[in-house]
């Protein structure tokens, strides 16, 4: 980390609440680094008398400020909008520090670019850079694919023959999570897929490339890529030793969720609710959602709506509880029943199995473990707890010990 005293850093921009800027520089260097929500009129004066010594730019403002700088780099010049900004003694200097991510981000993903056809989708301020970047590694082709222009999403099939997607828009970003862009499945030659989207860390996009077993790669290693060459430019010096993927790793294991899955009576909200003391994140519980969401217990939803209503509440549930970031989830013994509930619970997650005898196994309120033989149902679900994840944990009588095997099956990811 480098050490600086006094130096006043941040990030302006209109919405920036979730923004993961002011982590990422925490382990770079040691400097005050704040959130600046502004509206558009408000830009020009915060520039005038600009109270930072150095700032980055987010959306949508990357374009707005380079008429109030006075010295702009070749490679804004190139791409036409800036997000890095450094105040000297002769002026306000822009920089364009997400040329490097992306490169980065295509250079760590393995895709190759040179000779290949490319759909960049969005064309936004983030696609110039994409584009640029694309030129620069000799893409082949490259087709922008926009609303209305002239290759949209309703001609989108005339480009089935492309080699790569890059995702620029904001489909599919938290909190309209579950959707994309574009069906990845007319796309036969597809041999890389990149979504800068980083919330949540699987967009739909990247889900339907995972199950086609397509390359891909989210935007969070582009995000704090662009961010170290953010802070060398801050501060005038170079980083020697390539702080990116750790920051990416430190990152993704804070916001990733924990989900227990196993059969009713496992332990899953006696585990979850020590392990999220434990690890100081927030405890969800699916069946509580559904209660909440229904007025009524779940016995009750049986009873008046049968077992296909309940499905689809919990459905509901999934999606509402995988949508979090840094949870720990308890989940209802049959949510692995429907193949729709394993993305929502997926996009931010690892999935831990909690195993337990099913001579152990109670069944009281428990409605589906009443009507069937534990035994049987077991086995019929057993294949679809190995399905959904990441990881099996033998749960232990002392609950203590439970939450350290999950504990330890997670390290070791």
């Amino acid at each position: 980390m480098l050490h600086t005293e006094n130096f006043r850093t941040g990030l302006i921009g209109h919405k920036l609440s979730h923004s993961f800027s002011p982590e990422i520089h925490s382990y770079l260097a040691d400097y005050e680094y704040k959130l600046y929500e502004m509206e558009e009129n408000e830009v020009a004066e915060f520039l005038k008398n600009c109270p930072l010594d150095a700032l980055n730019v987010t959306i949508p403002y990357k374009k707005t400020v380079m008429p109030f700088l006075d010295y702009i780099s070749e490679t804004v010049q190139k791409i036409g909008s800036v997000n890095t900004i450094v105040k000297r003694k002769d002026g306000l200097y822009g920089y364009n520090t997400d040329y490097y991510g992306f490169s980065y981000m295509v250079q760590k993903s393995g895709i190759e670019i040179k000779d290949k056809k490319v759909l960049v989708l969005g064309s936004g301020g983030a696609s110039l850079t994409v584009k640029t970047v694309l030129s620069d590694m000799d893409a082949k082709e490259i087709i922008t694919v926009s609303r209305s222009g002239e290759n949209n999403y309703e001609n989108i099939h005339i480009h089935a023959d492309a080699d790569v997607i890059v995702n620029t828009t904001p489909v599919g970003m938290f909190p309209n999570n579950g959707i994309a862009p574009v069906d990845l499945r007319i796309f036969k030659k597809l041999s890389g897929v990149l979504d800068l989207i980083y919330n949540p860390s699987v967009t739909r996009l990247l889900y339907d490339a995972e199950k086609l077993g397509i390359p891909h790669i989210n935007g969070l290693t582009m995000l704090s890529a662009q961010a170290k060459k953010a802070c060398e430019l801050f501060l005038g010096t170079e980083i020697e030793k390539d702080p990116t993927t750790e920051i990416v790793k430190n990152i993704e294991k804070r916001l990733k969720n924990i989900v227990l899955v196993g059969m009713p009576g496992s332990g899953k909200s006696t585990a979850g609710k020590l392990l999220s003391e434990k690890l100081s994140k927030a405890f969800i519980d699916t069946d509580e959602i559904i209660i909440k969401n229904s007025a009524m217990p779940i016995p009750e939803i049986f009873s008046l709506y049968g077992e296909d209503e309940f499905r689809k509440r919990e459905t509901e549930a999934a999606k509402e509880a995988g949508k979090t970031s840094g949870s720990v989830i308890a989940t209802g013994g049959g949510i692995i029943t429907r193949e729709e509930n394993y993305y929502p619970l997926h996009q931010n997650s690892y999935i831990i199995w909690l195993r337990r005898d099913t001579s152990l196994l109670p069944t009281d309120g428990r409605p589906i473990s009443q009507q069937n033989d534990i035994n049987e149902l077991y086995k019929k679900r057993a294949p679809l707890y190995e399905k959904f994840s990441d990881a099996k944990v033998e749960v232990s009588d002392n609950p203590k010990i439970t939450v350290q095997r999950i504990i330890d099956a997670i390290r070791m990811r």
